[in-house]
């Protein structure tokens, strides 16, 4: 009997009542035709793959990341419970050592979620690597970890609520953000300035092939993951690279992600985008399975797969190099980079808007984080929404100073009730929030 090299977990939720529309493509068929791949091609038959039924996350678990606007309920249904749950349950199970390594496939995704939620954005509503990793720190005491999201477009989302944090290393590679949803993900995005250089941006130019996937992942990322030295590494392991994915311009296979999957190693693998659905998806996902487990991928093909046809040109090549050295030009002086902006004390600001293209509003947001030595700073955003509500949202870092502690709670209890709709703290010290409605 084939017996897996490393002990391989598996969560599957497709999402039967939740999609944007019948006809949109973050439907259930993408999961559907993926579970019918792995029981065709008998994966849980192998000893050492072993699935795991999703449970539910608490509203806890959702606001220790989020501030939701108005509430939890306004902007998640049932099944963002359950796709968030299905996350945590392979998180506890490798933590638990029920398994070796576990790959959530779930939906909705969640990367395009940010700190503050005021609805939908890129079809996600709520992070569901965000919620996973924190539940884990919270109940497991895991410190450091890196988030590697392989997805093609920018986890803009999942950067924004890790802007801050020294602790977490997120890397994104994804299509170069001039050419593609959500339009970020550059270079010099790299991190707040209590975390600067934690964030790494990989944007890639349309058409890069497996060659330039795998020289990212061997040349860039690996190098990078080793100096950081995570104690977990968790994949965003979106599959829309792929070049039969009818939404995005890249030339991935799925042989290609089983390397890159070879590669990387991550302990959790999260599924986010991927919208070929038949002629993807189930390789892809397939590929990853069995390189997770340590299992021989070699003969995973897709129809229509021609290495020569989708190969990228030398120009690409050429600057995915420059690229790439650009990035590690950019990690090598992180520290010279963070020391000098901590040397600032004070606050620091920021304002910005997002869209929210699937709920077609528009959130305005002003920043203020407390530039601190010691620790992540306290965070306070004013968040306005067209169609929304007015929120002031005060995060507490997991390991906050005590400056930056009294700092929070002094923007909590001074706000001015009348001018929000809501006033929100969220203490990650004693991991606790706290909510004044207007009037209160």
């Amino acid at each position: 009997m084939q017996r897996a090299k490393y002990k391989t977990g598996l969560v599957f939720f497709p999402a039967f009542d939740w999609a944007i529309s019948p006809a949109h493509p973050e439907r259930e068929e993408r999961l559907l035709y993926t579970q019918d791949q792995v029981f065709e091609e008998g994966l849980l038959d192998i000893e050492g793959i072993e699935e795991f039924k999703p449970d539910l996350v608490p509203i806890k678990d959702v606001q220790r990341v989020h501030f939701c606007v108005p509430d939890v309920w306004s902007v998640m249904t049932e099944s963002h419970f359950i796709s968030a749950g299905g996350a945590k349950t392979i998180g506890m199970a490798v933590m638990d050592g029920r398994v070796q390594r576990g790959f959530a496939l779930v939906r909705p995704p969640g990367h395009h979620a940010m700190r503050v939620v005021q609805g939908a954005r890129g079809f996600c509503n709520i992070n569901i690597e965000a919620i996973m990793v924190e539940y884990l720190r919270q109940a497991y005491g895991v410190d450091r970890v890196a988030i590697v999201d392989t997805d093609c477009h920018h986890g803009d989302g999942t950067q924004d609520i890790y802007w801050h944090d020294p602790d977490t290393l997120f890397i994104s590679m994804h299509q170069d953000g001039r050419t593609l949803y959500p339009g970020t993900g550059f270079s010099n995005e790299l991190g707040g300035p209590n975390a600067l250089g934690t964030t790494v941006n990989i944007p890639l130019p349309p058409h890069t092939s497996e060659e330039g996937f795998l020289y990212v992942t061997q040349h860039v990322v690996k190098p990078i993951l080793e100096e950081f030295k995570p104690q977990l590494v968790i994949n965003s392991a979106g599959q829309d690279n792929h070049f039969s994915d009818p939404i995005t311009n890249m030339n991935f296979s799925a042989q290609g992600y089983a390397q890159l999957t070879s590669i990387l190693q991550p302990d959790i693998a999260v599924l986010e985008g991927g919208y070929a659905i038949e002629g993807a998806l189930p390789y892809v996902n397939v590929g990853i399975i069995l390189a997770m487990a340590g299992l021989d991928y070699s003969q995973v093909r897709e129809p229509n797969y021609d290495p020569v046809k989708i190969r990228q040109t030398r120009e690409t090549s050429r600057r995915i190099e420059q690229i790439g050295e650009l990035t590690l030009q950019n990690w090598a002086q992180r520290e010279q980079r963070s020391a000098r902006s901590r040397e600032r004390r004070g606050l620091d600001r920021r304002t910005r808007n997002i869209f929210y293209d699937t709920d077609n509003l528009l959130e305005s947001q002003k920043e203020i984080i407390s530039i601190c030595p010691d620790c992540a700073g306290a965070l306070q955003i004013d968040s306005t929404a067209d169609r929304g509500r007015h929120a002031l949202c005060v995060h507490i870092p997991r390991k906050a100073c005590q400056a930056c502690r009294e700092i929070g709670y002094q923007w909590f209890e001074t706000a001015q009730r009348e001018a929000y709709d809501a006033v929100i703290l969220q203490d990650r010290t004693a991991d606790t929030y706290h909510q004044r409605q207007h009037g209160a």
